[in-house]
């Protein structure tokens, strides 16, 4: 009989098996690490701290430079509107012209044509500029009223040869002969003519011929400069503005 409760007592018990507890939980598997992305990134953070060192270094080690500011041709010296200061990255291995060496920059002549916002190099300038082939230059002596004012070295002008004789006689001669005084007194020397040198409106001195001349130096087409000297000589000049300072 006891067997029997026994037994009977047992049926009654559920034969699902028995949940682990809360504490008896699976582990996890480990995670996988990757030491070729971890060393990645480490070298970049290096890379983007050297970058941000060299920048700083490279900004706090600058040098002031000479910088043209308009089209200078060959032969031309500089003068201080010509001229800005630039700050560059310091290099040795580049020959820069430092700002304070301008005034000795300023008695030297450009060797090839250096165009506007170039930062100038020392071999760039010479003692002897040298002029381009088929280009001659020609000095003129102009009073007031036979040049444009406000001329500045690189504008570009024409030429006229303008007659200095009013004439004599009487007005039947001076009727007969007007036509050909025109034709001869207002011709095209030189249609295109680059001044390459004229007195700053500051300067003063040897600059003027004279208390009334103005010395003024053009380039032009060899085979145009004769006739322009000889026109010059007799002080039968006059320019006239035909386009704006070069690189406008």
């Amino acid at each position: 009989m006891k067997i029997q409760e026994r037994t009977g007592a047992g049926a009654g018990r559920s034969a699902a098996p028995a949940q682990p507890s809360v504490g008896d939980r699976l582990p996890t598997p480990p995670r996988e690490r990757k030491p070729a992305l971890a060393a990645l990134a480490v070298l970049l953070i290096l890379v983007g701290a050297l970058g941000a060192t060299m920048l700083v270094l490279q900004v706090g080690d600058r040098v002031e430079v000479v910088k043209v500011t308009r089209d200078v041709q060959q032969g031309e010296s500089l003068a201080d509107s010509d001229v800005t200061s630039a700050l560059v990255a310091a290099d040795d291995s580049i020959n820069y012209v430092k700002w304070d060496q301008l005034s000795a920059l300023k008695k030297l002549k450009a060797r090839t044509t250096i165009y506007k916002d170039t930062i100038v190099m020392g071999q760039m300038f010479g003692e002897e500029g040298g002029i381009a082939p088929g280009k001659s230059t020609v000095g003129l002596s102009l009073k007031a009223g036979q040049y444009p004012t406000g001329l500045q070295r690189g504008d570009t002008v024409a030429a006229y040869r303008v007659s200095a004789d009013s004439g004599s006689g009487n007005s039947n001669s001076n009727s007969s002969s007007s036509s050909s005084s025109s034709a001869a007194g207002n011709s095209v020397i030189v249609d295109q003519a680059r001044v390459t040198y004229v007195p700053d409106a500051k300067s003063s001195g040897d600059e003027l011929v004279s208390s009334t001349n103005l010395a003024v130096t053009l380039t032009v087409d060899s085979d145009k400069a004769a006739d322009l000297a000889q026109a010059a000589s007799n002080g039968e000049v006059a320019l006239v503005l035909v386009s704006g300072k070069s690189g406008n």
